[in-house]
């Protein structure tokens, strides 16, 4: 018997707010069709001073899918996307799903030794890159036999979405507008790989329509890490993502004006960058990075009204001389996730800018968001409330069996969004399920609590994970990664305390003995640089003989986590 009660959180439900929606029965591409027919001269991206209608957006999609279509691309092939955030990402993404294919998006912080895995494991057909990646994806093809290779590139430019001159009146950096307009890098061909200019797909003859997909056909394949090996992609279908489509869609409308500045290869700028925007017909006000006075000039400039973002972003918003200057007035959806709000930033907030931080909670394999708190009564640090169409329930890891309110146990969820389960990993998936008064319920690996009004927190994890800065590092990848350098013998990746961004990440390493000289705090970090993304570089390095290790060879990282935390408890 279910130990739910009927949903105490109904009673903080939006007013006016159905609690229950209709997924409509499309595919993605057919959501830019029909909003590039209604509003075809509003801007659908506003690129540091220069815009992109809908009419335009869907017609290079279109002869991009067309060129996709010439050059192989068959219905459910998979083509990666390896870029910044930029209108060229909108065309790309919206041109695959036209040719029937399925996008594969990537950090574009990948070094080449961890982008080979995102063409070998999707079997990718092409690959869409910004220029100044291209160098990494051809030393990733260089380092795979030929039969694994990505026989296609496609290059685009971020400088043929910019407007001739920089706008002085968005004070874009100079740093960012020379890297954007960089002329692309001379980079050796690879065998077996046709490269070509982007100008070549969107001046390619258009597909005279779509090649047909149902709602229930795979649209995306984003990749996440686990505890054990590399990256698992998360078989999403038009139908799953459509579910938070329209769940997002009811806080906002065809007027909003959204600053998209979270990575729209991350499943939460893929859902408010990419997806609903679309639907909607919103103006994106896109930023290729993170940079806080561009950011506030942008949304005083461009009166944005939803935002987005991670909590880090507005403390360092917080912490620029000129924030007072920003008219964050045209605000009215101030949310996000990937970390806790801290109490004194939401406190600013509303105490200067009458605005409230909403927190969510969401996972790749939720596409983004399964939970989110009420804008009109949100609760700090607490991930929120089951969205539209969720049942979330706390069990116990071990037994399985539902807890009551209060007791800390595993989040498990149930929804229209949920993934359909790991790309060529089926016992993953099997044993990433279980089933609950005989429906579906993804274990999510976190461990949290309902209070007594139904809202979530979470309390700690079961997967060992670190969140830096909303940026999640899966410490087995990065061991893996680590192991190739020349310096180390053994290494154990934990979480360390960053007042900054949340948890940072620490390296336990036992050097090679014939290395010990040169294996330096800095060597190490050095290295990494070089071999991995920025994110996942280890902070800090610290030297050991030996790692403690199970009877079974097993290295103990609890151990070294504990003793990391009692030696540096953080606040």
């Amino acid at each position: 018997m279910s130990l739910s009660p009927a949903p105490r959180h109904h009673a903080f439900w939006p007013a006016r707010l159905t609690k229950t929606v209709t997924i409509p029965e499309v595919t993605l591409f057919q959501n830019l069709q029909v909003t590039a027919l209604r509003y075809p001269r509003k801007g659908a991206a506003v690129f540091l001073g220069h815009t992109l209608t809908y009419r335009e957006l869907l017609a290079q999609a279109v002869a991009v899918g067309g060129w996709l279509v010439a050059h192989g691309v068959q219905a459910g092939d998979r083509v990666v996307l390896f870029m910044q955030n930029c209108p060229q990402f909108l065309v790309a993404f919206y041109g695959v799903q036209a040719a029937g294919g399925v996008v594969v998006p990537v950090n574009p912080m990948n070094r080449a030794d961890e982008f080979g895995h995102y063409i070998t494991d999707p079997e990718a057909r092409v690959v869409i890159c910004a220029s100044d990646l291209l160098g990494v994806v051809q030393q990733a093809q260089d380092a795979l036999e030929p039969a694994q290779r990505a026989p296609q590139v496609l290059v685009v430019r971020y400088a043929d979405a910019l407007p001739a001159e920089r706008p002085e009146q968005l004070g874009v950096p100079a740093a960012l507008w020379e890297s954007l307009n960089a002329a692309p890098p001379e980079v050796p061909s690879v065998e077996g790989v046709g490269v070509t200019a982007w100008s070549g797909a969107i001046e390619h003859p258009p597909l005279d329509q779509a090649v047909p997909r149902s709602p229930d056909d795979m649209a995306l394949l984003p990749y996440t890490s686990g505890t054990t090996g590399l990256p698992k992609g998360c078989m999403h279908t038009h139908r799953s993502l459509m579910a938070n489509v329209v769940g997002s869609f009811v806080h906002t409308s065809q007027d909003t004006v959204s600053l998209a500045v979270v990575p729209m290869f991350h499943i939460t700028g893929m859902l408010y960058g990419v997806l609903m925007p679309i639907y909607t017909g919103a103006t994106l006000v896109v930023m290729p990075r993170w940079d806080r006075e561009l950011a506030g000039r942008l949304i005083s400039i461009h009166k944005v009204t939803v935002w987005v973002c991670i909590p880090t972003m507005i403390i360092d918003l917080f912490g620029s001389p000129n924030y007072r200057q920003f008219d964050l007035s045209s605000l009215m959806v101030l949310a996000g996730g990937g970390a806790a709000m801290p109490q004194a930033v939401a406190q600013r907030l509303l105490d200067e800018f009458q605005l409230r931080f909403a927190e969510g909670y969401g996972l790749t394999e939720t596409a983004a968001p399964s939970h989110s708190n009420p804008p009109d009564r949100p609760k700090l640090q607490c991930l929120g409330i089951p969205i539209f169409g969720v049942d979330s329930r706390i069990v116990d890891p071990q037994t399985l069996r539902e807890l009551p309110q209060g007791e800390s146990g595993e989040i498990v969820t149930h929804g229209p969004m949920l993934f359909k389960g790991y790309w060529k990993h089926p016992e993953a998936t099997e044993q990433a399920f279980i089933e609950l008064d005989g429906k579906r319920f993804f274990r999510t690996g976190d461990l949290g609590r309902i209070d007594e009004d139904g809202y979530f927190f979470i309390t700690d994890r079961l997967k060992r994970m670190i969140n830096a800065s909303g940026f999640k590092v899966w410490p087995t990848e990065v061991e893996l990664l680590l192991y190739k350098c020349p310096l180390v013998l053994e290494a154990c990746i934990i979480s360390a305390k960053d007042a900054y961004r949340g948890e940072t990440v620490k390296a336990v390493v036992v050097p090679r003995p014939e290395a010990s000289e040169q294996a330096t705090e800095q060597a190490i970090i050095d290295w990494a640089r070089q071999h991995m993304a920025a994110y996942k570089v280890p902070r800090m390095v610290r030297f050991v003989e030996r790692l403690p290790k199970s009877g079974s060879g097993k290295v103990m990282w609890r151990l070294l986590q504990e003793e990391e935390n009692r030696a540096n408890p953080g606040t």
